[in-house]
């Protein structure tokens, strides 16, 4: 199965649109999103086509597709809008043997990861700082997806793809 992993949304319809066109261009199975999906937050500025109905819209036409976890900028009320669970603070999927961890990165992150042993592959976000650190020892492979939406530290606006046991990120910029 092909994965797209993205995280931190925040309500800009244009940047999900973008991402969704990749999802259906590169036939990808899965959809999985870790948190941050409608509200824009306190910290940032205003996104680029900020429109969370539209956002929560796009996605119920795919709630068969996805997969999410709870960011720390949703809530109640952001479920209510969408028909698909994303409550929970992490996520864990089973692919070809390999359990793949998913959550939004203020809870677990880089820093605070699950026990050893359960995981082969960490995903998250909440930073939009993007990176790829191959697995060490008994610590995963660990992905920070960064964002479409508003990425920081001068990187592009990315999204993860996870197939077959390896893990790229994408660059929105180059698409």
């Amino acid at each position: 199965m092909k994965y797209l992993i993205a995280s931190d949304i925040h309500g800009s319809l244009t940047a999900l649109q973008r991402v969704l066109q990749y999802f259906d261009d590169q036939h990808c199975d899965m959809l999985c999103l870790l948190g941050d999906l409608l509200n824009y937050g306190p910290r940032n500025g205003l996104p680029s086509g900020l429109d969370a109905p539209g956002v929560a819209r796009l996605l119920g036409e795919r709630a068969h597709q996805i997969i999410a976890v709870r960011g720390n900028c949703d809530s109640e009320v952001d479920q209510m809008l969408l028909p698909f669970p994303m409550m929970s603070d992490y996520a864990l999927l089973v692919d070809n043997g390999k359990r793949l961890f998913l959550t939004h990165g203020h809870v677990f992150n880089d820093s605070h990861l699950p026990p050893p042993g359960s995981c082969e592959y960490f995903f998250f976000g909440h930073t939009h700082l993007p990176f790829i650190r191959p697995a060490e020892g008994k610590e995963p492979c660990i992905c920070n997806v960064g964002s479409p939406t508003f990425p920081k530290g001068g990187n592009p606006p990315t999204f993860a793809i996870y197939e077959d046991g390896h893990v790229r990120l994408v660059d929105l910029c180059q698409i």
